[in-house]
């Protein structure tokens, strides 16, 4: 995975609206007298829903909220890769492309992602829907491939069930999340092959 920065091209400026200040003020709360830092994630979290991504702008107010050295905020921000350092699509596609996705197959989801989406990561497609990354492990090994689509996980992942994907959200449509070969949870495919029998 390469270095993650910030864009290049930062609005002039960020404020929460009064909603969402009003959140992260509860969440400072949350914590012991002097402590109000450890809502560092939870305020960048906050702001991300309201503008879609983190600015720098936004990590210099979230610094002055909670009297944090920007650089501080800057660090969590870059660490975190659920928070999205650059202009995003309506729909964000995480890709995993770490070792147990590799071998089953990420890379034709990468290359579904690049023919239709755009060919470079990190880049709004030209209708303004959609974006990519690539990711490092989103924690479902057994159901590899894998990615996720805003919030949701998609499992058992194939180059072309990815266009499917695509193309149902570009209709508006929700297509069907977790795994795309109907196996039940983390099951091996075909049901289980252990505890077969309920107990009576």
């Amino acid at each position: 995975m390469s270095v993650r920065r910030l864009h290049e091209i930062q609005p002039e400026s960020f404020a929460f609206s009064e909603a969402n200040l009003a959140r992260v003020q509860e969440w400072m709360a949350k914590f012991p007298e002097g402590r109000q830092r450890s809502a560092v994630i939870a305020a960048l979290w906050i702001g991300q829903e309201q503008e879609g991504w983190v600015t720098k702008p936004m990590v210099e107010e979230v610094g002055r909220l909670l009297d944090m050295p920007y650089i501080r905020v800057l660090e969590v921000a870059t660490f975190y890769t659920m928070f999205y350092l650059a202009p995003v699509g309506k729909h964000h596609l995480q890709v995993c492309t770490t070792t147990p996705c590799w071998l089953r197959g990420s890379d034709e989801v990468v290359k579904a992602c690049k023919k239709h989406i755009h060919d470079k990561p990190h880049t709004v497609s030209a209708d303004g829907q959609f974006s990519w990354e690539e990711m490092e492990c989103l924690g479902a090994c057994v159901n590899a491939p894998m990615m996720l689509i805003d919030k949701d996980p998609y499992e058992d992942l194939t180059g072309d069930k990815v266009v499917e994907i695509i193309e149902a959200l570009r209709r508006g449509e929700s297509p069907k999340t977790g795994s795309q070969i109907d196996r039940h949870t983390s099951e091996p495919v075909g049901g289980r092959t252990t505890l077969t029998k309920e107990e009576a």
